[in-house]
């Protein structure tokens, strides 16, 4: 279906329609296994195009989808309204605040919002990747490279703008509902135009990856769950185990090998990280070993995530412990031989996590202790993936007790309502659908991991 542009409002930004020059590398975004292929595209410059967009597609009953960057892209549209906000880009600090805040624009990446704060000697709670956009990262929830520390990155957002299904621009505090049903829910309830958040006075972190080859995967993974028991609420860390690909990219002592790889990152003294660090060195010989102390701007090294688009799917689990038995039934799954490669990891929770936040965000299964998560790539016919990512979820459901809705990328077709459902308590879910009633009753914002409106 098509709609004519002249009932658009006018927008400062671009709009486009199929077949438009710009309109594809418009809905393109960070993953590639699919697009948006909306009727229309608006390419916002600020929260009035926004409003002007949402107001449109509400008068016309067009589903609405957003994206900035796309790294979390789940259900493609196929139809209706895209509001592109990779315009967006403003960036605010305010360092004479009681607590340090930036405000930042819908289309604001995490190396812009790192790069702002170092200036004035501060950190924002920011993930592993450095492209990802700010705004979506916070309405997941916003696990950080820190979280053990300062727990998720949504309980440290002071203030919200949001369009509402309405056409309404809303500004939020803690005070309102509204304003904790949006943190931990994707774009359900709305285009969030901007946000105030809390920077943290930090310049540098102990941190980097301990790698090693393939008869060390296992006694790493077995050493890193014993070490995660005892550590302090200062350090973060993640192991993730894979087969390399073998490409030039690759550095050559890592081609094609199957490696595991210890992430760490603490926010302690030097010489208390390099105790803390080193029964991890004690496992054996390190094909990589970059564990010092760096400059936050440096901290995307930590992770190293693909820094260009690519088709990736995948799934997780929050899990109440993690037991040997846990980790030999999931290697038996994802491990080297697995017919379906999986980059297969944990990361440690618990810590600073546990603690809700004052903005009261909708993020359960706050007692799990590990985040186990697997990706593999996109389904490119037959069953082969799904089979693998059901066997993962059967394997580890004695220990889920949930899963989180921020790391499960790719995959639409999977997205249903019971999907979204395990994320949430009961209680949670049945007052998240009850709010959409209200606010989106004709479930407009639908173009995600879906909260459908009670009836």
């Amino acid at each position: 279906m098509t709609h004519s542009l002249t009932e658009l409002p006018a927008v400062a930004g671009p709009v486009f329609r199929p077949g438009d020059a710009g309109y594809d590398e418009e809905v393109t975004g960070f993953q590639t296994a699919y697009t948006h292929r909306p009727a229309l595209v608006v390419g916002a410059l600020h929260a009035e195009d926004v409003r002007a967009a949402v107001e449109y597609a509400a008068r016309h009953g067009l589903p609405i989808a957003v994206q900035a960057t796309g790294h979390g892209l789940s259900v493609a549209a196929a139809e209706g309204v895209l509001i592109s906000t990779r315009r967006m880009r403003d960036i605010a600090v305010d360092p004479l605040a009681r607590t340090a805040r930036v405000g930042v624009g819908a289309g604001v990446q995490a190396q812009g919002q790192i790069a702002a704060a170092a200036e004035y000697g501060l950190a924002p709670l920011n993930g592993s990747s450095p492209t990802v956009g700010v705004i979506g990262y916070h309405l997941g929830g916003g696990l950080g490279i820190l979280a053990r520390t300062f727990g998720y990155a949504a309980d440290h957002v002071r203030a919200i703008d949001l369009v509402t299904a309405d056409g309404r621009l809303r500004h939020l505090t803690p005070d309102d509902e509204l304003f904790g049903a949006v943190l931990g829910t994707g774009g359900n309830f709305g285009v969030v135009t901007a946000m105030e958040l809390d920077l943290l006075p930090i310049t540098t972190v102990y941190g980097g990856q301990l790698t090693f080859d393939t008869r060390l995967v296992e006694p790493a993974l077995e050493a890193w769950r014993l070490w995660t028991r005892d550590v302090p609420e200062e350090m973060t860390s993640a192991i993730t185990m894979m087969t390399m690909p073998d490409i030039p990219v690759i550095p050559e002592p890592l081609r094609g090998r199957y490696i595991a790889t210890i992430n760490i990152a603490y926010t302690g003294p030097e010489r208390d990280g390099e105790r803390l660090v080193a029964p991890l060195r004690g496992i054996g010989e390190r094909l990589a070993d970059t564990v010092r102390t760096m400059s936050y701007r440096e901290t995307d090294t930590i992770y190293s995530d693909p820094p260009f688009p690519h088709a990736y799917s995948a799934t997780n689990a929050l899990l109440s412990d993690l037991t040997s038995d846990v980790t030999q039934a999931l290697l038996d799954v994802v491990g080297a031989d697995s017919p379906v490669p999986v980059v297969a990891g944990f990361r440690h929770l618990g810590g600073a996590l546990r603690r809700p936040g004052p903005a009261d965000a909708a993020i359960d299964h706050r007692a799990a202790e590990y985040l186990a998560r697997f990706i593999t790539a996109p389904e490119s016919g037959g069953t082969a993936v799904r089979d693998r990512h059901d066997l993962i979820a059967e394997t580890l459901s004695p220990w889920t007790i949930g899963h989180s809705l921020n790391f499960l990328y790719g995959a639409g077709d999977w997205a249903d309502e019971s999907q979204t459902r395990i994320g949430y308590t009961q209680q949670t879910y049945g007052h998240l659908a009850t709010m959409k009633a209200n606010l989106d009753p004709a479930n407009l914002f639908r173009y995600n991991r879906n909260i459908r409106p009670s009836s």
